[in-house]
Protein backbone atom coordinates (compact mmCIF):
# COMPACT_ATOMS: atom_id res chain seq x y z
CA UNK A 1 0.00 0.00 0.00
CA UNK A 2 2.81 2.27 0.81
CA UNK A 3 4.33 1.91 -2.61
CA UNK A 4 1.05 2.39 -4.02
CA UNK A 5 0.74 5.54 -2.40
CA UNK A 6 4.26 6.78 -3.51
CA UNK A 7 3.35 6.04 -7.32
CA UNK A 8 0.06 7.88 -6.73
CA UNK A 9 2.06 10.97 -5.22
CA UNK A 10 4.81 11.10 -7.50
CA UNK A 11 2.46 10.40 -10.76
CA UNK A 12 0.14 13.46 -9.92
CA UNK A 13 2.83 15.91 -8.86
CA UNK A 14 4.67 15.15 -12.17
CA UNK A 15 1.37 16.62 -13.91
CA UNK A 16 1.19 19.34 -11.58
CA UNK A 17 2.38 23.01 -12.49
CA UNK A 18 4.86 24.66 -10.18
CA UNK A 19 2.95 27.41 -9.42
CA UNK A 20 -0.18 24.80 -7.78
CA UNK A 21 0.20 23.30 -4.34
CA UNK A 22 -1.08 20.01 -3.80
CA UNK A 23 -2.82 19.53 -0.76
CA UNK A 24 -3.07 15.75 0.26
CA UNK A 25 -6.84 15.08 2.01
CA UNK A 26 -6.23 12.90 4.81
CA UNK A 27 -9.80 12.30 6.71
CA UNK A 28 -9.53 8.94 7.65
CA UNK A 29 -6.31 8.24 6.66
CA UNK A 30 -3.95 6.86 9.82
CA UNK A 31 -0.78 8.78 10.75
CA UNK A 32 1.40 6.23 9.16
CA UNK A 33 -0.11 6.95 5.70
CA UNK A 34 0.49 10.54 6.00
CA UNK A 35 4.02 9.97 7.23
CA UNK A 36 4.33 7.98 4.02
CA UNK A 37 3.08 10.68 1.67
CA UNK A 38 5.11 12.63 3.51
CA UNK A 39 8.50 10.67 2.37
CA UNK A 40 6.83 11.11 -0.69
CA UNK A 41 7.35 14.95 -0.53
CA UNK A 42 3.89 16.01 0.45
CA UNK A 43 4.02 18.71 3.18
CA UNK A 44 0.42 20.19 2.97
CA UNK A 45 -2.22 17.88 4.38
CA UNK A 46 -5.70 18.93 4.45
CA UNK A 47 -8.40 17.85 7.19
CA UNK A 48 -11.91 18.09 7.94
CA UNK A 49 -12.52 16.67 11.35
CA UNK A 50 -10.62 18.65 14.17
CA UNK A 51 -10.61 16.21 16.51
CA UNK A 52 -9.57 13.32 13.98
CA UNK A 53 -6.38 16.08 13.47
CA UNK A 54 -5.08 16.79 16.90
CA UNK A 55 -4.52 13.05 17.64
CA UNK A 56 -2.78 13.29 14.18
CA UNK A 57 -1.03 15.88 15.09
CA UNK A 58 0.36 14.30 18.25
CA UNK A 59 1.88 11.31 16.51
CA UNK A 60 3.65 13.55 13.88
CA UNK A 61 5.51 16.03 15.98
CA UNK A 62 8.50 15.14 14.56
CA UNK A 63 7.31 16.22 11.37
CA UNK A 64 7.98 20.53 12.25
CA UNK A 65 7.28 21.62 8.47
CA UNK A 66 4.04 20.12 8.05
CA UNK A 67 1.08 22.40 7.21
CA UNK A 68 -2.25 22.21 7.98
CA UNK A 69 -5.19 23.05 6.11
CA UNK A 70 -8.85 22.66 7.41
CA UNK A 71 -11.08 22.18 4.46
CA UNK A 72 -14.55 21.68 5.96
CA UNK A 73 -17.36 23.52 7.28
CA UNK A 74 -16.11 25.15 10.32
CA UNK A 75 -18.88 25.60 12.97
CA UNK A 76 -18.45 28.70 14.91
CA UNK A 77 -18.27 26.94 18.64
CA UNK A 78 -14.90 24.83 16.82
CA UNK A 79 -13.23 28.27 15.28
CA UNK A 80 -10.91 28.53 18.19
CA UNK A 81 -9.39 24.46 18.07
CA UNK A 82 -9.59 25.43 14.18
CA UNK A 83 -6.86 28.28 14.74
CA UNK A 84 -4.84 26.47 17.61
CA UNK A 85 -4.24 23.42 15.17
CA UNK A 86 -4.30 24.63 11.64
CA UNK A 87 -2.64 27.76 9.64
CA UNK A 88 -4.76 27.48 7.10
CA UNK A 89 -8.58 27.38 6.85
CA UNK A 90 -9.89 27.32 3.08
CA UNK A 91 -13.42 27.48 4.33
CA UNK A 92 -14.52 30.79 5.76
CA UNK A 93 -17.98 30.62 4.82
CA UNK A 94 -19.91 33.59 6.04
CA UNK A 95 -19.00 37.26 7.81
CA UNK A 96 -20.14 36.21 11.35
CA UNK A 97 -17.59 33.20 11.05
CA UNK A 98 -15.11 35.30 9.56
CA UNK A 99 -15.43 37.91 12.55
CA UNK A 100 -15.45 35.53 15.31
CA UNK A 101 -11.81 33.91 13.66
CA UNK A 102 -10.89 37.33 13.79
CA UNK A 103 -11.56 38.59 17.19
CA UNK A 104 -10.07 34.86 18.36
CA UNK A 105 -6.80 35.09 16.80
CA UNK A 106 -6.17 38.48 18.20
CA UNK A 107 -6.89 36.53 21.83
CA UNK A 108 -4.43 33.78 20.67
CA UNK A 109 -2.02 36.17 19.29
CA UNK A 110 -2.55 34.03 15.48
CA UNK A 111 -2.67 35.37 11.96
CA UNK A 112 -4.46 32.68 9.89
CA UNK A 113 -4.17 32.06 6.26
CA UNK A 114 -7.72 31.96 5.06
CA UNK A 115 -9.71 31.38 1.90
CA UNK A 116 -13.28 32.91 1.41
CA UNK A 117 -15.45 30.23 0.28
CA UNK A 118 -18.13 30.92 -2.35
CA UNK A 119 -20.91 29.63 -4.04
CA UNK A 120 -20.81 30.00 -8.16
CA UNK A 121 -24.24 27.74 -8.38
CA UNK A 122 -26.69 27.03 -5.71
CA UNK A 123 -26.26 24.01 -3.90
CA UNK A 124 -27.60 23.68 -0.74
CA UNK A 125 -25.37 21.36 0.25
CA UNK A 126 -22.41 23.92 0.29
CA UNK A 127 -21.86 26.69 2.61
CA UNK A 128 -20.36 29.53 1.11
CA UNK A 129 -21.20 32.96 0.00
CA UNK A 130 -23.50 33.81 -2.51
CA UNK A 131 -21.30 36.39 -5.02
CA UNK A 132 -23.75 39.71 -4.34
CA UNK A 133 -23.65 38.49 -0.04
CA UNK A 134 -19.69 38.28 -0.72
CA UNK A 135 -19.49 41.61 -2.44
CA UNK A 136 -21.61 43.12 0.08
CA UNK A 137 -19.37 41.64 3.09
CA UNK A 138 -16.44 43.11 1.46
CA UNK A 139 -15.80 46.12 3.54
CA UNK A 140 -16.91 44.54 6.72
CA UNK A 141 -14.36 41.36 6.04
CA UNK A 142 -11.46 44.07 4.90
CA UNK A 143 -12.17 45.05 8.64
CA UNK A 144 -10.90 41.66 10.01
CA UNK A 145 -6.94 42.62 9.88
CA UNK A 146 -6.10 39.60 11.90
CA UNK A 147 -7.17 36.85 9.16
CA UNK A 148 -4.79 37.41 6.50
CA UNK A 149 -7.33 36.61 3.42
CA UNK A 150 -5.43 34.83 0.23
CA UNK A 151 -8.05 34.45 -2.05
CA UNK A 152 -11.19 32.14 -2.40
CA UNK A 153 -12.18 28.44 -2.28
CA UNK A 154 -15.26 26.73 -4.15
CA UNK A 155 -16.63 23.22 -4.61
CA UNK A 156 -18.54 22.42 -8.10
CA UNK A 157 -22.21 20.94 -7.09
CA UNK A 158 -22.72 17.44 -7.60
CA UNK A 159 -23.81 16.27 -11.81
CA UNK A 160 -21.67 19.10 -13.27
CA UNK A 161 -20.64 18.16 -16.68
CA UNK A 162 -16.69 18.93 -17.59
CA UNK A 163 -17.71 22.04 -19.15
CA UNK A 164 -19.93 23.36 -16.53
CA UNK A 165 -17.60 22.65 -14.44
CA UNK A 166 -14.82 24.41 -16.18
CA UNK A 167 -17.47 27.57 -15.80
CA UNK A 168 -17.24 27.44 -12.04
CA UNK A 169 -13.70 27.37 -11.90
CA UNK A 170 -13.67 30.02 -14.58
CA UNK A 171 -16.26 32.64 -12.91
CA UNK A 172 -14.26 32.03 -9.11
CA UNK A 173 -11.03 33.05 -10.89
CA UNK A 174 -12.85 36.14 -12.67
CA UNK A 175 -14.48 36.98 -9.11
CA UNK A 176 -11.18 37.16 -7.71
CA UNK A 177 -10.33 39.32 -10.03
CA UNK A 178 -12.90 41.55 -9.58
CA UNK A 179 -12.17 41.73 -5.48
CA UNK A 180 -8.44 42.13 -6.41
CA UNK A 181 -8.86 45.06 -8.23
CA UNK A 182 -10.59 46.79 -5.44
CA UNK A 183 -7.22 47.48 -3.54
CA UNK A 184 -8.46 46.47 -0.37
CA UNK A 185 -6.18 47.09 2.32
CA UNK A 186 -6.18 43.62 4.04
CA UNK A 187 -7.21 41.10 1.49
CA UNK A 188 -5.30 39.40 -1.05
CA UNK A 189 -6.74 37.44 -4.19
CA UNK A 190 -3.48 35.53 -4.90
CA UNK A 191 -4.79 31.93 -3.94
CA UNK A 192 -7.56 30.01 -5.80
CA UNK A 193 -7.94 26.82 -3.65
CA UNK A 194 -10.20 24.82 -6.37
CA UNK A 195 -10.28 20.98 -7.81
CA UNK A 196 -10.40 17.74 -5.91
CA UNK A 197 -9.48 14.19 -7.30
CA UNK A 198 -12.52 14.34 -10.04
CA UNK A 199 -11.63 18.03 -11.39
CA UNK A 200 -8.79 19.22 -10.80
CA UNK A 201 -7.21 18.91 -13.80
CA UNK A 202 -10.15 21.38 -15.06
CA UNK A 203 -9.50 23.82 -11.77
CA UNK A 204 -5.30 24.11 -12.98
CA UNK A 205 -6.78 25.09 -16.43
CA UNK A 206 -8.99 27.46 -14.94
CA UNK A 207 -5.87 28.92 -12.79
CA UNK A 208 -6.36 27.04 -9.33
CA UNK A 209 -3.35 27.73 -6.97
CA UNK A 210 -3.98 25.17 -4.63
CA UNK A 211 -5.79 21.36 -5.35
CA UNK A 212 -7.37 19.09 -2.49
CA UNK A 213 -7.07 15.48 -3.49
CA UNK A 214 -8.17 12.93 -1.62
CA UNK A 215 -9.21 9.72 -3.47
CA UNK A 216 -6.68 9.67 -5.86
CA UNK A 217 -3.70 9.99 -3.70
CA UNK A 218 -5.26 7.16 -1.33
CA UNK A 219 -8.44 5.66 -2.36
CA UNK A 220 -11.75 5.33 -1.63
CA UNK A 221 -12.62 5.94 2.06
CA UNK A 222 -15.58 6.13 4.60
CA UNK A 223 -17.31 9.55 4.59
Amino acid sequence: MIDSIHERIHAIRSKLPDSVRLIAVTKTVTSEVIRSAYDAGIRDFGENRIQEVISKQNDLQDLTDIKWHFIGHLQSNKAKKALQHFSWIHSVDNLKLAQRLHNLAAELGVTPLVCLQVKILPDPSKSGWHIPELMTDLPALNQCKNLQVQGLMTITPRGLNDPQTLDVFNRTRKLAVEIQSQNWSHMQMEQLSMGMSSDYHLAIQAGATMVRLGTILFGERAS
